[in-house]
């Protein structure tokens, strides 16, 4: 006889699924509960990992081309220079993008309120600030429509001033000190024809006393360059310029290099923190396949009156299945739900004691959606994974062998 016709359809079990919840809530409550715990720490702990690993690489790399750029620079024991002649044949190397120098030579700047303050001039071009990364934590950065200077917050301490936007317009004068190749003397001094107002201010605790102009702030071009900026054409293209730098005897550091070790010691931190989270849920999937297992010996004799009234060894296995999944489905959205507002909630936090301290807000917590989507699909497997003896057992049943069994 072709029983196919009587199997119970999704709806059906879907609600007789639900049936275990109105009989032993206590019991599923806390199953559900076990579930989401271990969850939870899984989605708490990795989202740990991400935020640790977005806050270091994008501390290296907050611009897109800041990434393929490397900065280059003869070694200090050979006493050589960049001058422009260099700067035209880096130029015109295969799969260079942009040539951008540097020049740095010791400066003072002076103000009303405090006598001069030697710093370390830099003279850039404008698009110093994207190749490199750096960017203004207070105003903004240079511009050919934005002249003025940055400064750093151990420059503007030393000058006996306050480093917030109240200090955005205020007049520097500045006076930078070309020195010979050798660096043994002052060849001649090069000042701005006017005070220059600060535009943007560094707050890096690390960075020198540091003033950084363009070249048209002061009356004379640097007779030449400790170092340059080199971006390649794309990502690939970095390894070939490299290359290529190193062969023409110059020193290079490049950032995505440091963003490569950044993100390999990321991901084995973020692996621990998954690996102890992987436990707790490990605990938590074997507290709910007691449960099933429990459940389904309660429920023997209700197995047979199923299986007398018509039930097939399908309908009874989906239903066991079920209610496994459910459960699993129900620990995950909970996990999911603590992880994620713990997180949300700790960085608020934070946060707060940043902000309170001085610094500045950040999220050490965050949670990809593809992960979410990921913890959600991997409750329900275990679900099903920890429901699927117990059905396997429930549909293996005879009615004979459930009422002898009670």
């Amino acid at each position: 006889m072709d029983t196919s016709q009587h199997r119970l359809k999704l709806r059906e079990l879907f609600r007789l699924s639900l049936r275990t919840f109105r009989v032993k809530p206590t019991r599923a409550i806390l199953t559900i509960a076990g579930m989401a715990a271990g969850i939870g720490t899984v989605l708490f702990l990795v989202s740990l990992g991400y935020g640790l690993q977005f806050i270091l690489i994008g501390k290296l790399v907050t611009t897109e081309d800041s990434l393929i750029t490397m900065e280059v620079s003869y070694p200090s024991e050979v006493n050589v220079v960049i001058k422009k002649p260099q700067l035209l044949e880096l130029k015109n190397v295969p799969d260079v993008a942009e040539v951008s120098p540097v020049a740095e030579f010791p400066g003072e700047i002076k103000n009303e309120k405090a006598s001069g303050i030697l710093v370390e001039t830099r003279i850039v071009e404008p698009g110093y600030f994207r190749l490199t990364g750096i960017v203004p934590d207070i105003g903004e950065a240079l511009s050919e429509t934005s002249p003025g200077l940055v400064i750093s917050q151990q420059a503007i301490l030393a000058s006996n001033l306050k480093a917030d936007k109240s200090l955005l317009g205020t007049p520097l004068a500045l006076k930078v000190f070309f020195q010979d190749e050798s660096g043994s003397g002052a060849l001649e001094e090069s000042g701005a024809s006017e005070s220059l107002p600060i535009v943007g201010i560094i707050t890096d605790e690390s960075l020198p006393p540091t003033v950084i102009i363009l070249p048209g702030a002061v009356s004379k071009e640097p007779p030449f360059y400790r170092k340059a900026l080199v971006k390649a054409k794309d990502i690939d293209s970095v390894e070939e310029v490299r290359d290529s730098m190193i062969g023409r005897g110059f020193l290079v550091s490049a950032r995505i290099d440091l963003v490569n070790q950044a993100r390999k010691i990321m991901n084995a931190i973020t692996t621990v923190l998954g690996v102890f989270g992987i436990t707790a849920l490990i605990v938590s999937a074997i507290g709910m396949f007691n449960t099933m297992i429990v459940g389904f010996l309660e429920r023997i004799y209700e197995v047979g009156i199923l299986k007398s009234i018509g039930a097939t060894d399908d309908d009874v296995r989906d239903l066991f299945l079920m209610e496994a999944m459910m459960m699993g489905l129900f620990g995950g959205i909970g996990g999911v739900a603590l992880g994620f507002f713990g997180g949300k909630f700790l960085n608020v936090v934070i946060s707060a004691i940043a902000v309170r301290l001085g610094g500045k807000a950040f999220e050490l917590f965050l949670t990809p959606l593809w992960f979410i989507t990921l913890v959600l699909g991997l409750s329900v497997l275990i679900g099903l994974a920890s429901g699927f003896w117990p059905a396997h057992r429930a549909a293996g049943l005879s009615p004979k062998e459930a009422f002898t069994k009670r």
